[in-house]
């Protein structure tokens, strides 16, 4: 299944990942936010995130034009 813009060029999952470190966290998650915001509320399909000890790992996925 191809997903298409209103211009038919085909999007495709794009990706960006942000680590920190615990006590980083909330520059970790403002850094993730604002980026988020900028594929556009049509184009951000989630944000995901993951921690492990002092390691914590967030992931915004979005549909890409290039």
């Amino acid at each position: 299944m191809s997903v298409f813009a209103s211009n038919q060029s085909p999007l495709r999952v794009g990706f960006r990942v942000f680590w920190g470190t615990f006590s980083a966290w909330n520059s970790l998650f403002t850094e993730a936010a604002q980026f988020a915001s900028t594929p556009g509320r049509d184009r951000l399909i989630s944000i995901s995130h993951s921690a492990e000890s002092m390691d914590g790992v967030v992931t915004v996925w979005f549909w890409d034009q290039s």
